[in-house]
């Protein structure tokens, strides 16, 4: 008798590609005819509406057969009881301008996404409850997610294959092989579905370390990759044939770093081995977009790092739609057939500079906000009593008590994500992600203490989704006492409170404005707005809207130095332009022809 032994470190690797043996086999039929899937991500809430039949036209043209899309809970309700599909975020309309475009559709309907969003997708009004447990068989989550699928999914179900529409699988969680802590989660995800009528088939996806623990059965396995290692290369030879899910074509950058880039021969070259084994894949990103407004997420590994705005992710089209040599050569690579033509590229253009003329300090913009709360504590952004009951989403929070003597202030690891602080609105330090202690200068008197409080940004991945609370979460405390009798202003910056500033008491620029504050321009189309580029040499770190829209977040530190401002965004004629600057300005705003992402690293 024969004995084959197998050394520990490789059991798990061949329980894994047995068990892809017996649960992946994959052959898709669309007519009972076997078919390919030739796919690509491009998400409907990270480009303008006006241009998602450009971008479905160019993946078209590329060669790709299925677009594959996130929907992320969190835009969808930001409140409970309160549902947004329209204008946006109609995703009704987008699957069937796929439809109309020549697309199959892959739907990823969470209810957890990541994505490189804030808190993965899922609303952060989840985490008012102290004892939440996301992404399990919690009560508090369950009954959340079912009131939320009983909106969606009625809207998904006759626009799958067998009803006649675009959407020929369903994607189940989003590598939950990663998170793995409720046994029972998988299968919860799966029935909320089928009761409700999804029938078509039914997929998981998971990287290399999550595919033991992240199936469940009567779901198809697949596999999320970028560079085919030698583990990979063993799996994808035993198992065919399978699908990638997501084939990753750059990366996301975080503020503080390089912006990563993935050279166009090294993805085309895995892409071609992918499909000379036989499979399908997907092309994570084929386009990525813009993260507008407060959107983005955070890293947690190895330490703290908030997500950039742009989320070009060196796809094959650019943030802006343009195509780079990773789409031609992918071009070339998928041309067997006669592929339609290549539609023209929108035209970018500069515009004259926009003076800053009126100024509004912080201070001076409090009247404008929602009532304050009083409160002897500290209270997190998600359990203050603002947003109908729901908390503060994004944006800033103001935090302010009175103090009697200077000294020691100490965080007490409390802060999330960043604080500036000032005494008696004098600028005396910043609490950065690390900072754990900063000096107050000793004054006479009672004197007010603030901290304008950011969330840069919720964590998107990992294990700690249920810490994510942002804001002041527990105790500061000035020499060793813990600080009490707060007043709090909710600045989450949304388009209620923009509207309301723009009847503020502005005052002429003045030579040295105080910031914290917003500064207001104006920028002139002369005809029909094209795609522009802002660019704030100078400014430190903020927010910038445009006609009340909002861009999202700049910082001096990148990598990315311009945003992406969509012509769609602009009115021919006079625009306003308007900044929340943390620290400091040039108080002149450019508007540019070319991106800036920053300097390059290659991915490793």
């Amino acid at each position: 008798m024969v004995v084959f032994r197998i050394r520990a470190s490789h059991r798990r690797r061949y329980a894994v590609l047995f068990l892809f043996i017996l649960l992946c086999l994959f052959n898709p039929l669309i007519n009972h005819k076997p078919f390919r899937i030739i796919g690509g991500s491009l998400h409907y809430f990270r480009v303008p509406k006006a241009y998602w039949k450009d971008r479905m036209l160019k993946m078209k043209a590329c060669g790709i057969n299925t677009l594959t899309t996130y929907v992320p809970w969190s835009l969808h309700q930001p409140e409970r009881g309160v549902f947004h599909f329209h204008k946006q975020l109609d995703l009704e309309a987008y699957l069937n301008l796929a439809a109309d475009v020549g697309l199959w559709v892959i739907l990823r309907p969470g209810p957890y996404v990541c994505s490189e969003l804030d808190l993965g997708g899922l609303p952060s009004w989840l985490l008012r409850d102290e004892n939440m447990k996301l992404r399990t068989t919690y009560p508090g989550f369950t009954d959340a997610v079912n009131t939320f699928y009983d909106k969606l999914v009625p809207k998904m179900v006759p626009l799958q294959f067998k009803k006649g529409g675009p959407i020929i699988a369903v994607q189940l969680e989003n590598e939950y092989g990663s998170y793995a802590v409720d046994n029972n989660y998988m299968d919860f995800v799966k029935q909320a579905l089928l009761s409700r009528g999804i029938s078509e088939l039914l997929l998981t996806s998971d990287n290399h370390e999550g595919l033991k623990d992240g199936g469940v059965n009567g779901a198809l396995r697949t596999i999320n990759l970028q560079k085919l290692k030698n583990e990979d290369m063993m799996l994808l030879h035993f198992l065919q044939p399978v699908m990638v899910m997501e084939y990753w074509t750059g990366w996301y950058d975080g503020w503080g770093d390089l912006h990563h880039v993935f050279p166009p021969e090294d993805m085309v070259a895995v892409v071609r081995e992918i499909l000379r084994q036989g499979m399908s894949i997907n092309l994570y990103m084929f386009h990525g977009g813009t993260n507008f407004g407060f959107t983005s997420g955070a890293v947690e590994s190895p330490s703290y790092k908030p997500i950039i705005t742009s989320y070009d992710y060196d796809a094959p089209l650019t943030e802006d739609g343009d195509y780079t040599p990773k789409y031609h050569l992918l071009r070339d690579l998928f041309s067997r057939e006669k592929l339609p033509e290549m539609p023209v590229i929108r035209w970018k253009e500069g515009y004259e500079a926009a003076i800053m003329y009126q100024h509004l300090s912080l201070w001076d913009s409090l009247p404008f906000l929602e009532k304050p709360f009083k409160s002897q504590t500290p209270v997190n952004m998600e359990n203050l009593p603002v947003n109908n009951g729901n908390g503060q989403l994004y944006g800033y929070t103001l935090y302010e008590t009175m103090i009697s003597s200077g000294g020691s202030l100490k965080s007490g690891n409390s802060i999330r994500d960043r604080a500036i602080v000032f005494v008696d609105k004098s600028f005396i330090g910043v609490f950065q992600f690390k900072t754990e202690e900063l000096a107050v200068p000793d004054g006479k008197g009672e004197r007010t203490l603030s901290l304008l409080v950011e969330n840069c940004g919720r964590v998107h991945y990992g294990k700690t989704l249920d810490l994510q609370r942002k804001g002041l979460i527990r105790d500061i405390f000035l020499n060793n006492k813990p600080l009490r009798d707060f007043t709090i202003y909710s600045l989450d910056l949304n388009p209620a409170f923009i509207d309301r500033l723009y009847r503020a008491p502005w005052k002429a620029l003045p030579l040295a404005p105080s910031f914290p504050g917003f500064s207001l321009g104006r920028l002139f189309v002369d005809g029909y707005p094209s795609d522009t580029y802002v660019k704030l040499p100078g400014w430190s770190k903020g927010v910038v809207f445009i006609n009340g829209q909002n861009l999202g977040r700049y910082w001096h530190i990148g990598p990315q130095q311009a945003l992406y401002l969509p012509g769609p965004f602009l009115n021919g004629g006079i625009n306003e332009v308007l900044v929340f600057e943390e620290h400091e300005a040039d108080l002149k705003v450019l508007f540019e022809d070319s991106p800036d992402l920053g300097m390059t690293v290659d991915i490793q």
